[in-house]
């Protein structure tokens, strides 16, 4: 099997794509990559380590992969069900819990993280 750079490339093309259709326009992603701003700025001031790095670029990139992944399945329910139907409000209600659930884990990792900083 021959490997396409060309291909590659134009799949790399599409990702960015979708996340820009997703940047300034989703209220909520909006929100945690401002957060996400703050905390990386955060992590400059307090000087954190290169441990405390990788466990916030982690979760700064779980909860947005979430975010993007919960603004497909709303599009893609509105697609299948334009109107309103109680499964299809439970599969939105389902993938904005995920989000949620990576949202509080990702700040208590941050609480756990910035505290000591903090209250030096």
């Amino acid at each position: 099997m021959k490997y396409d750079l060309k291909k590659q490339i134009r799949s790399f093309g599409y990702a960015w794509k979708g996340i820009r259709q997703c940047v300034g326009k989703e209220q909520n992603l909006s929100f945690h990559l401002i957060t996400s701003v703050v905390v990386i700025a955060a992590g400059f001031f307090f000087g954190i380590t290169r441990t405390e790095w990788l466990i916030i670029v982690l979760c700064i990139g779980v909860v947005i992969a979430a975010e993007l992944f919960n603004t497909a399945i709303e599009k893609l329910v509105d697609l299948v069900s334009p109107g309103r139907h109680p499964i299809a409000g439970q599969v939105k209600d389902i993938a904005a819990g995920a989000v949620l659930v990576c949202a509080v884990a990702a700040a208590t990792i941050g609480v756990i993280i910035f505290f000591p900083y903090v209250f030096s």
